[in-house]
């Protein structure tokens, strides 16, 4: 007798079991970065000398009744201020708290926009890996605090 060969030999077969939900740390890199992504834009934007807004989803009720969905344009607040020297300071917030670098800082002094943009490349990097993990949680729990007060 023949042996049929089967179509999915060629194949490496698992058992496998989809993750369902993502760990808080993980959660919070994840909001970290999108407000990085989004401040990035922003530094990209300004030296291109345009207006950056954020398109969110909100939904709304019309006239009758029904809910629709919205896109709306946002505003990016900047996360850096120009300084007396001429150089620029970048803080990095979690929601609205600022997030210390280090233990006597709190700032990253860039000396032009496109500085700004490279550091925050450099700190999305970090998050990424999971560096400032104690921070942006130390900074979690105090907002959650301000709410819960």
């Amino acid at each position: 007798m023949e042996q049929q060969v089967s179509t999915l030999q060629g194949l490496k077969l698992i058992t496998a079991k989809r993750q369902t939900a993502i760990s808080p740390a993980h959660a919070r890199r994840l909001k970290l970065v999108g407000r990085i992504e989004d401040q990035i834009a922003l530094a990209q934007a300004t030296i291109e000398q345009r207006t950056y807004t954020k398109e969110r989803v909100r939904n709304i009720r019309n006239e009758s009744g029904v809910r629709t969905s919205v896109q709306i344009h946002t505003r990016v607040k900047p996360w850096w201020w120009s300084q007396e020297n001429g150089k620029w300071a970048l803080t990095i917030r979690y929601g609205s708290r600022v997030i210390a670098l280090s233990a006597k800082s709190n700032a990253i002094e860039c000396a032009t926009l496109k500085d700004i943009i490279q550091a925050l490349s450099t700190v999305k990097a970090a998050v990424e890996s999971g560096e400032l993990d104690p921070q942006i949680s130390a900074a979690s729990d105090k907002l959650r605090q301000g709410f819960t007060g």
